[in-house]
């Protein structure tokens, strides 16, 4: 696809300018790169070198390429800057990872849009930082005007953009059919030769195969990553592993756990280059949980160890809920029943203070499994009674079928033979919707 010559725009603020171009120069310099080295993959030698000057206006795509080239943050080239209400400073905002001060920021600016063109482009950014927010239901409305604007305006790219968002909007809400369609007419849109940017079509497959995943359809997931993979050299190193990460964890989910071992490991070593500390401890995490799979709980105890450790000093309690489950199950493997329970009840405590469902369920499920070993049959089905609540609200579907499935069983093994096969006829029910 032929890329369209970026525009060069001289800034009023050159304050702003110039102490975010001594920055990116400053981080290319410590990572040993040339200019050209960092635009590789999406601009050229003589824009970064317009940046690092100041007489080229950074916007959120290009500081945040940049940023992740160099293994820098985003809000580190905002350092002691008073940032006012504007739509650079809001997209940059939002690219620190800020979704909340750039949603703040964006508000301000639709409040004072004198035009379709502002007002379309400030939705589309107020729909990214309400879905990092996980505020779904709140951008569908946001992202659908977005959408609409651009596509009257005959922005086709940019009403792709912000159609994007809307169908993770959809997915967030578990709209998962809503989310296909949107993402799938992307996509098709892209084969036909919609000029778009030049990372948009990987961003879109790896939608699709998270859309496919979350419904249980890993086949499916496998075949959309599959050809995302065949996108990745002409990204930097942090999305490299990002992906490398996901292909991972649904080769796993797939029951490919020679893949999910090769893949991890890759994204493992990209990380560790990066010193993505959090990144380090949620795939070790995962590798711990493919090694218990295929039966190597040494391993699978050194990686959970590993876990422990790169997240100890991060204060991330949904991550460590996580981590704290896989160690749960690990020990349950190992039929160290006292710690499985001991670790399981921690995953669920850390869970619920810190809003995690998805650990919740997890760790509930564990909990249930490690009480049915132990011979305590009504502690195990209360334990997956509160998994299926919390499944049935927070899902997913595929997840809620296991859990079904599960205490179907028990209620099978106690000669309860009627719940059991109304369990088992929710399970079908949810298959075939």
């Amino acid at each position: 696809m032929e890329r369209t010559q970026r525009r060069v725009t001289v800034v009023d603020n050159r304050p702003l300018a110039r102490r975010i171009g001594t920055a990116i120069r400053q981080a290319r310099l410590r990572a040993g790169l040339t200019q050209a080295e960092v635009a590789t993959g999406r601009y050229t030698a003589a824009y970064i070198s317009a940046l690092e000057r100041g007489l080229a206006k950074p916007s959120m795509a290009a500081i945040s390429f940049i940023s992740e080239r160099l293994g820098v943050p985003v809000r580190d080239f905002l350092a002691g800057e008073d940032l006012g209400a504007s739509r650079l400073e809001a997209d940059l905002l939002l690219a620190a990872g800020d979704p909340q001060a750039a949603l703040d920021q964006y508000q301000t600016l639709l409040d004072g849009a004198a035009d379709r063109r502002t007002r379309g482009e400030v939705l589309r950014g107020m729909a990214e930082a309400l879905c990092r927010l996980e505020r779904g239901g709140e951008a569908v409305a946001i992202a659908s005007e977005s959408v609409e604007l651009m596509g009257r305006m005959g922005r086709k790219a940019d009403a792709a953009y912000a159609g994007y968002w809307l169908g993770y909007a959809h997915y967030q809400q578990e709209n998962l059919r809503e989310a296909r369609a949107i993402l799938e007419d992307l996509l098709q849109q892209i084969r036909n030769g919609l000029d778009v940017l030049p990372d948009f079509r990987f961003r879109l497959l790896t939608a699709l195969a998270n859309v496919e995943a979350w419904d249980g359809e890993q086949q499916r997931a496998l075949t959309y990553l599959e050809e995302a993979r065949a996108l990745i050299d002409d990204l930097d190193l942090r999305r490299r592993a990002a992906f490398l990460a996901g292909l991972a964890n649904t080769y796993r989910e797939a029951g490919d756990f020679e893949g999910a071992l090769t893949a991890g490991s890759q994204s493992l070593t990209l990380y560790r280059a990066a010193e993505s500390e959090r990144e380090v401890a949620a795939l070790s995490n995962n590798l711990a949980l493919t090694f218990m799979h295929l039966g190597n709980l040494q391993r699978a105890e050194e990686f959970g160890q590993a876990a422990v450790a790169a997240a100890s000093g991060l204060d991330d309690r949904r991550l460590l809920a996580h981590i704290a489950d896989t160690r749960s199950q690990i020990a349950l493997a190992k039929g160290d029943y006292a710690q499985a329970h001991e670790l399981a009840d921690e995953a669920i405590a850390v869970a619920r203070a810190s809003g995690n469902h998805h650990a919740l369920s997890s760790s509930l499920m564990t909990a249930s499994r490690i009480a049915a070993k132990s011979g305590r049959r009504k502690p195990a089905q209360a334990a997956l009674e509160s998994a299926i609540a919390e499944l049935r609200a927070y899902g997913p579907a595929s997840r809620l079928m296991d859990a079904l499935g599960e205490l179907a069983q028990l209620h099978a093994a106690a000669g309860d033979l009627k719940a059991a096969n109304a369990l088992y006829a929710e399970a079908l029910s949810i298959r075939r919707s």
